[in-house]
C-alpha cells in the first residue's frame, strides 16, 4: 500500500480485503438459502441493507418469525457503530460536498474503514474521495455478487454449520483486528490492547444488564471515550 490516492489505487488497495468478502458472502448466501430465503431476498439484503453481521441476524430472526419491529431495532443497534466510524472518517473529507460525504458514508464498512485508517498512515493523514469511493464500490459489488453465488450454491449444502460457515463473519473480524494492531504504529500496540481489554470488560458487565446488541454499543462508545483520554495522557 503506497501513498497514491487515485481511483485505480483504491481498487488495487481493496483487492486483498475483498477475498474476505467473497468467503463471508458465500457463507451468508449458503446460510440464507438453507433458511429458505429466496434469491431475490438475498440480493435485496445484500444490495440494500448491505451489512454482513446484520444480514446474518436478520436471516435468523426471519427464520424464527420475529416481528419486523424487533428486526429493525436489532439491525439499527448492530450497525450503530457505523455512526462512530463515519464520524471519524468525515474529518478527512471536510473539503468535499455533502453529497460526496453521503456517498462515502452509505457504502463504508468495517473493512473499508479499517483500510482507510491504514491508508492515512501512509499518506500523512490524507484520504481522497476517488480512493475511498473505489474501495467502497469494489467491496459493495463483490459482497453482493458473492452472496448471490452463495445462495445459488446453497442447494448443495444441507447443513452449513457443519462446515463452520456460521463462523465466517467472526473470523473476518478477527483478521481485521489483527491487521489494525500490526499496521497502526501511530497509536501503538500497548494502547490498542488496553482499549480492547477495556471494551471487553465493559461488555462483560453490560451484557448482564441489557441486550447483547445494546451492550456492544455501550461498550464501543465507552471504548472510544477511554481511548481518547488515554491518548491525551500519552
Amino acid at each position: 500500500m503506497g501513498p497514491s490516492l487515485t481511483f485505480r489505487t483504491g481498487v488495487r488497495d481493496v483487492l486483498p480485503t475483498v477475498f474476505g468478502y467473497i468467503g463471508v458472502g458465500l457463507a451468508f448466501g449458503i446460510v440464507a438459502h438453507t433458511s429458505h430465503l429466496s434469491l431475490l431476498v438475498v440480493a435485496g439484503m445484500s444490495f440494500i441493507v448491505y451489512t454482513g453481521s446484520a444480514q446474518f441476524i436478520i436471516t435468523s430472526m426471519l427464520l424464527l418469525h420475529d416481528p419486523l419491529s424487533a428486526i429493525f431495532i436489532s439491525t439499527f443497534l448492530v450497525n450503530s457503530r457505523m455512526i462512530l466510524m463515519s464520524t471519524s472518517l468525515a474529518q478527512y473529507f471536510r473539503h468535499e460536498s455533502l453529497f460526496k460525504n453521503l456517498l462515502i458514508g452509505t457504502l463504508v464498512t468495517d473493512e473499508t474503514f479499517a483500510l482507510a485508517m491504514n491508508k492515512q498512515n501512509k499518506t500523512s493523514g490524507k484520504l481522497s474521495f476517488a480512493w475511498q469511493s473505489a474501495a467502497n464500490l469494489v467491496a459493495y459489488l463483490v459482497w453482493g455478487v458473492a452472496t448471490i453465488v452463495g445462495a445459488l450454491l446453497g442447494g448443495m449444502i444441507a447443513d452449513p454449520t457443519r462446515f463452520g460457515f456460521d463462523f465466517a463473519l467472526t473470523a473476518m473480524f478477527i483478521g481485521l483486528v489483527y491487521l489494525q494492531l500490526i499496521s497502526d504504529r501511530r497509536l501503538g500496540l500497548s494502547l490498542q490492547l488496553m482499549v480492547m481489554i477495556f471494551v471487553a470488560i465493559i461488555y462483560y458487565f453490560m451484557i448482564g444488564l441489557m441486550s447483547q446488541n445494546f451492550a456492544l454499543l455501550v461498550a464501543t462508545v465507552a471504548g472510544c471515550l477511554f481511548g481518547m483520554e488515554m491518548k491525551k495522557c500519552r
